[in-house]
């Protein structure tokens, strides 16, 4: 069966991040991609221009739709803007029975914040409890933390089990931003650790890797894999997409990575 996955996210129109990079990923994975957007911004592989967020009453709207007609098998969060739309989210997901990963996006690559500062107390207090799995990069936990940045791996594990004390059932701690040959995540429960290393890619093209991880991981979980199973299937997706990505010729900034390195003209 085709696992219907729901992104509940920002648009970004240059298509690497956002809903547009969550259903690439999503399909890329064998899902079926349903969109509830939260925002639009104005966005290039340069940087972020603006941004106008979608009122709550009409994204609550877009995800009541989708419920009452269509059966949802995981939920990715992505760039949700305000308190108000945190809010108006976890109430529209109540009493789902999906896995839900939440990505917490704040800040875009370029540094233009995403998320206004008062919605932190917001996400971390309502939607964090909600979280089938949790994934931030290092910048994202400790501002969830207000602590500072992890630069090592002792810390990672620290700040991991602080993150899982907040509610959700997982944490996968992205440690891109540390320096090193390699890229370690980190898979957290309440009952194992689990180091996840990747070679790190010299590409600029890592624009939405973010939003296109979590996408993957939702689509992983909805097709009913183990979470450490899951978790390794998204990570080898992205990581390949990294790889693939200096195929493309997107912009230039930071580029996208290609969700469909998997596959060419003549598989279509």
């Amino acid at each position: 069966m085709i696992p219907n996955i729901l992104s509940i996210a920002g648009s970004d129109p240059s298509g690497g991040a956002g809903i547009q990079a969550d259903i690439k990923a999503i399909s890329a994975n064998g899902g079926y991609a349903m969109a509830a957007l939260t925002g639009l911004t104005a966005q290039n592989t340069k940087g972020v221009s603006g941004f106008a967020l979608t009122a709550p009453d009409m994204i609550r709207r877009q995800i009541a739709a989708i419920r009452e007609d269509i059966r949802i098998d995981a939920v990715k969060i992505g760039m949700l803007g305000s308190s108000e739309i945190v809010r108006c989210v976890a109430q529209a997901l109540e009493g789902l029975d999906a896995p839900i990963v939440l990505d917490p996006v704040m800040v875009a690559k370029g540094g233009d914040r995403l998320l206004a500062a008062d919605a932190v107390t917001a996400l971390r207090d309502v939607l964090l409890p909600m979280a089938h799995v949790l994934t931030p990069n290092l910048p994202e936990a400790a501002d969830l933390l207000g602590q500072s940045e992890a630069t090592d791996k002792a810390t990672m594990t620290a700040q991991a089990q602080a993150l899982l004390d907040l509610g959700p059932t997982a944490i996968l701690l992205k440690g891109g931003h540390l320096s090193g040959s390699d890229s370690p995540d980190l898979l957290a429960t309440k009952t194992q650790s689990l180091w996840l290393d990747a070679p790190r890619h010299d590409t600029r093209n890592t624009h939405g890797t973010g939003c296109t991880l979590s996408s993957a991981l939702a689509t992983q979980l909805g097709h009913g894999l183990p979470l450490s199973e899951a978790v390794e299937c998204a990570k080898s997706y992205v990581s390949k997409a990294i790889a693939a990505s200096d195929a493309l010729n997107v912009g230039t900034g930071h580029g996208p990575v290609h969700h469909f390195h998997a596959f060419t003209t003549k598989d279509i």
